[in-house]
């Protein structure tokens, strides 16, 4: 393994893509995710390139524990922020505060705890941070203030982490994908397929695979 990766929420969509991009690009990938299931059948499919932990964004203790691998693990080169969720797209008087509870936990706490905890070693090894914002932080829609807040977050939180970390050779990449489609409609719905395949009608969205690509172009400038 020449570098290392980690990648959040590596059990589907953008970060499940990013893993097979990058494992099959030479890289070793650590991989975290709250489905150990789906964790266990992609290192089954990457094999010793790929370490699987089981941890939830929102457990901020076991995030923390991610600062402390081992030597050659712990020599992460790249940390991307991928894990994100979203409330339904109800008005926010008709959203249950622990679906929200949850979506700010995971996309800034979260974020913010495990980006703080690896940043002396980023620093060290003159690393990469990049961060999945969404084009939400900047373009508002019905039933999406909870969402495209904590997106907005990111989109900020990304631009003054560079300012602080100017000189120290970290670079810090905001990504803001418009439509995509991974299972993250799927999951915002309850499992809504038809809801899904609705807001996808006609048009011809990005892919996991897509967003892989992305990733490893800015990983390898």
């Amino acid at each position: 393994m020449t570098k290392t990766i980690l990648i959040t929420g590596a059990t589907a969509g953008f970060g499940q893509a990013a893993a097979k991009r990058f494992a099959g690009g030479g890289w070793g990938v650590i991989g975290t995710g709250r489905r150990g299931d789906r964790l266990r059948a992609l290192a089954d499919e990457l094999g010793d390139s790929f370490l699987p932990l089981e941890i939830d964004m929102r457990d901020f203790d076991a995030v923390a524990t991610l600062a402390d691998l081992s030597s050659p693990w712990g020599d992460i080169d790249l940390l991307l922020n991928n894990a994100g969720l979203a409330p339904p797209t109800t008005p926010l008087p008709d959203t249950d505060w622990e679906r929200i509870g949850q979506v700010i936990d995971t996309n800034i706490t979260g974020l913010v705890a495990l980006t703080r905890a690896l940043l002396p070693k980023l620093i060290a090894r003159q690393g990469h941070i990049i961060n999945l914002s969404s084009v939400a932080a900047t373009y508002p829609y019905k039933g999406g203030a909870v969402y495209a807040g904590t997106k907005a977050f990111v989109r900020q939180f990304s631009l003054d982490l560079r300012c602080d970390l100017a000189g120290t050779g970290v670079r810090v990449t905001s990504v803001e994908p418009g439509m995509a489609e991974p299972e993250f409609t799927i999951v915002r719905t309850g499992g809504d397929t038809a809801a899904s395949d609705k807001l996808y009608a006609g048009m011809n969205p990005m892919t996991g695979d897509d967003l892989a690509d992305l990733f490893w172009w800015l990983a390898n400038l």
